[in-house]
C-alpha cells in the first residue's frame, strides 16, 4: 500500500511534521486516502509540537471532523501549513492550526456540504436537515478561528468561495503567509486578496449577457401604402 503522508522529526528541536496529502476519507480503498485511524496513529506516536503540512481537496466531512478535534485536543502546540490547497473538508481540519500560514501559491475553498439521497420525498427532507445540522457544525469551527459572523461565513459557504493566502488572512481563516521575511503580516489595506466566488460569476455572466430587444414601434405598413397612395393621387 502506497503511503501518501508521513511524519518526521526535527532532531534539534523535538518538533514533528506530518504532512496530510490527499483525499480524507473514513475508510482508504486505494491507499492514497488520508483517515482518522492514520492520522490518530501517526499524531499519537510522539510528543511535542506539531506542524501540519496540508495540500489536500477535502473530503468526508465526518472523517475530517475527527482530525479537527485530535488536533485541537492535542496537547502540544498545533501549526498549520497549506502548501497547495485546503479545500471543503481539508479547511475544517485546517481550522484546528494555533496558527496557520498559508503559500503565497496556495488556496483555501469553503463551501455547503453535500450528500446522495434516494428515497421519498420524505428521504430528502431528512437529508436536507442532515446538511442543514453539517453545515451548522463547520460554521462552528469556522466562526471560532475566524472571529466573523455566522451569516458572513454562511454566505461565503453558499457561495463556494476560493481565496488566496491573502484574502483568507483578511477574513480571518489564515494568520500568515509561508516565506515573508520576518513572518510579517500582510497588512489588510494592501488590496491584493482574491476571493473567487462561484455564484458571483454566475450572476455577473448573467448581468452581462443581453437582454432580449424590445419589439420597435412606428407606423404600421399598411398606414404608410394608404399615405403613398393619397400622395400619388
Amino acid at each position: 500500500m502506497r503511503k501518501f503522508w508521513n511524519w518526521v522529526r526535527d532532531e534539534t528541536t523535538g518538533e514533528r511534521t506530518l504532512y496530510l496529502n490527499g483525499e480524507i476519507s473514513d475508510e482508504t480503498w486505494y491507499g492514497d486516502e488520508v483517515t482518522p485511524k492514520m492520522f490518530r496513529d501517526e499524531l499519537m506516536a510522539g510528543t511535542g509540537d506539531v506542524t501540519v503540512w496540508i495540500n489536500s481537496p477535502g473530503g468526508d466531512v465526518f472523517a475530517a471532523a475527527q482530525i479537527y478535534n485530535m488536533l485541537m485536543d492535542y496537547t502540544g502546540k498545533v501549526t498549520v501549513k497549506i502548501d497547495g490547497l485546503a479545500a471543503s473538508a481539508a479547511s475544517v481540519i485546517a481550522m484546528a492550526g494555533g496558527d496557520v500560514y498559508m503559500s503565497p501559491v496556495s488556496m483555501m475553498m469553503i463551501h455547503n456540504p453535500s450528500t446522495i439521497a434516494i428515497g421519498d420525498s420524505e428521504e430528502m427532507l431528512r437529508a436536507k436537515a442532515l446538511l442543514d445540522e453539517v453545515k451548522e457544525s463547520i460554521i462552528n469551527a469556522y466562526e471560532l478561528k475566524s472571529g466573523l459572523s455566522r451569516a458572513k461565513i454562511s454566505h461565503l459557504m453558499d457561495a463556494e468561495t476560493w481565496m488566496n493566502a491573502n484574502k483568507a488572512i483578511e477574513l480571518g481563516f489564515a494568520d500568515k503567509v509561508l516565506f515573508m521575511e520576518n513572518d510579517e503580516r500582510i497588512p489588510l489595506d494592501t488590496g491584493q486578496g482574491l476571493i473567487f466566488s462561484r455564484a458571483a460569476v454566475y450572476n455577473s455572466l448573467l448581468g452581462k449577457m443581453p437582454k432580449k430587444p424590445k419589439p420597435k414601434t412606428g407606423t404600421p405598413i399598411e398606414q404608410l401604402e394608404k399615405r403613398l397612395f393619397l400622395i400619388s393621387h
